[in-house]
């Protein structure tokens, strides 16, 4: 069964991106390939408990397991060696994708306090946008009386478009909330 969001995007973003952008063929409507989300955990380094909570925690955010990152290089200032787990990352395609987006979109961004909406300029050049969130606890599968500490995580939604405006106008098709 398909996502809300998939459904979505194939009957009506995409011909309104092919009518908008006079695109020829609908191979050339940009689409959303995969969606990262990176948590980094500093403090794992010196309790290893923490990076188990915090893969727990990106677990029921994504509902996909996560895997952990380790360093690349040993750092004597922050007591840190080649090959220590320091954070835990995830990669969701298809359906937990959509789904996941969705969730994003209408559950979690409405959540954040003081919300204005997201920075239209977190683009990369190469029409992949990056959203950093404060606090893991605006996801409704969290439990706030259980996080321990609330802890940061980047989403990286890395789409097929070649240029920053044509990824842009899919987010604002799709309905990611920019700022005005």
């Amino acid at each position: 069964m398909k996502s809300r969001l998939e459904t979505r995007y194939k009957n009506d973003i995409v011909p309104a991106l092919m009518k908008d952008k006079q695109y020829k063929s609908v191979m050339q409507v940009p689409k959303i390939t995969k969606i990262v989300i990176n948590m980094g955990i500093g403090d794992a380094t010196t309790d290893p408990k923490k990076l188990d909570t915090a893969m727990n925690e990106l677990t029921l955010i994504s509902g996909q397991k996560p895997v952990a990152t380790k360093a690349k290089k040993s750092l004597a200032v922050f007591k840190l060696r080649e090959g220590m787990p320091i954070g835990t990352k995830v990669t969701l395609r298809g359906k937990k994708m959509y789904d996941f987006l969705d969730k994003l979109m209408n559950v979690a961004l409405p959540r954040v306090r003081d919300f204005r909406g997201v920075p239209k300029n977190s683009f990369d050049g190469f029409g992949n946008y990056t959203l950093g969130v404060k606090e893991q606890i605006i996801f409704p599968e969290i439990d706030f009386d259980k996080v321990q500490r609330t802890r940061g995580m980047d989403i990286t939604i890395v789409t097929n478009a070649t240029t920053n405006e044509d990824a842009f106008a899919l987010l604002e098709k799709i309905g990611m909330p920019f700022s005005k």
